[in-house]
């Protein structure tokens, strides 16, 4: 279980071999400096790896370099997106398809027969009293199969006000949240890293990654539903079965900065405890919340990246 130290990296009970890790206190300056010093054929950079999280179809996947940011994502939960998008709720459907529940030219759609409903103005001079004349507009709005129909009263869903959730996420669907491109260090471009020693990430930053705070409405029918997107966490999942979460996309790595060789300041691991390949990804969470016709609601969308790469090597102690 992680903990958290007030520099924002995750704290690790010490470890019965804490002590050999001062035999190698140098050891990871020289790591992670040694993108520049490293012969051609090592620093070369090495071929971009990873996978989609399952079922999802629009994530971007990065090697282990900074730079590009990712695609485009829409908004929302369980809709366009990656592990989430726009589209709204399906309040109204037919024949598999999600259909607007109104329509300003064919009125209001009825779950039961797939016809749109709209009543007509004037109604004819021989209308019998206590009966309506409805235009209706069947097989899901289609033009060509329109008839009248005289009515003792509307149908079910008939003048019902614009479902407020739904035209929040009609708003999420028009904003971008977006996954990151994210980045480690020590590298795979650059050279393996030592056996608990520890781990940068950082991720690339951006309104549409990190915030600040995105804005939108939608207006249907008088009602207007206001929502406001706004950054929580990242998770960073470091495939040995431990996450860290951070507060931001992070501090970049820099053999040159002032804390080169040591611990990042505000998201890094402890380092891991064996040596092996390990695959890391991060999943971005955000809160949208909505208000609008006298309610209001919360609604929660995540981003989830690529894969990148860390090779994490044993650390060979020299005695003589």
């Amino acid at each position: 279980m992680l903990t958290w130290a007030d520099r924002g990296v995750p704290a690790r009970t010490a470890r019965a071999g804490t002590p050999r890790r001062a035999l190698v206190g140098i050891g990871l300056a020289l790591l992670l400096v040694a993108g520049g010093t490293l012969p051609a054929a090592a620093a070369r950079r090495a071929d971009p790896g990873g996978e989609c999280p399952p079922g999802q179809h629009d994530c971007s996947v990065w090697d282990d370099e900074p730079g590009t940011p990712g695609g485009p994502g829409g908004g929302g939960d369980n809709g366009g997106g990656d592990s989430g998008g726009g589209g709204g709720t399906a309040r109204c459907q037919w024949n598999g398809r999600t259909l607007p529940c109104y329509d300003d030219v064919l009125g209001y759609f009825n779950n039961g027969d797939g016809c749109y409903y709209k009543l007509e103005e004037p109604q004819p001079a021989n209308t019998p009293e206590g009966k309506q004349w409805y235009l209706l507009t069947c097989n899901g709005g289609e033009l060509g199969n329109q008839r009248e129909e005289l009515r003792d009263g509307p149908p079910p869903g008939y003048g019902a006000p614009p479902d407020p959730e739904e035209l929040a996420r009609r708003a999420l669907a028009r904003i971008t949240i977006s996954p990151p491109r994210i980045a480690v260090a020590p590298r795979r471009s650059t050279g393996a890293g030592l056996v608990g020693l520890p781990v940068w990430m950082w991720a690339s930053k951006g309104r549409q990654f990190f915030g600040p705070a995105i804005q939108e409405s939608e207006t249907e029918r008088g009602l207007t539903v206001r929502i406001e997107a706004r950054f929580d966490r990242i998770v960073w999942d470091m495939d040995n079965g431990e996450k860290v979460t951070c507060k931001g996309a992070g501090t970049e790595y820099k053999s040159t900065g002032p804390r080169a060789g040591r611990t990042s300041p505000d998201c890094g691991y402890d380092g891991y405890p064996k040596a092996d390949t390990y695959g890391v990804s991060a999943t971005t969470y955000w809160t949208v919340t909505w208000h609008g016709g006298g309610e209001s609601g919360v609604i929660p969308v995540t981003r989830s990246t690529g894969t990148v790469q860390i090779q994490i090597n044993e650390l060979q102690v020299v005695t003589r």
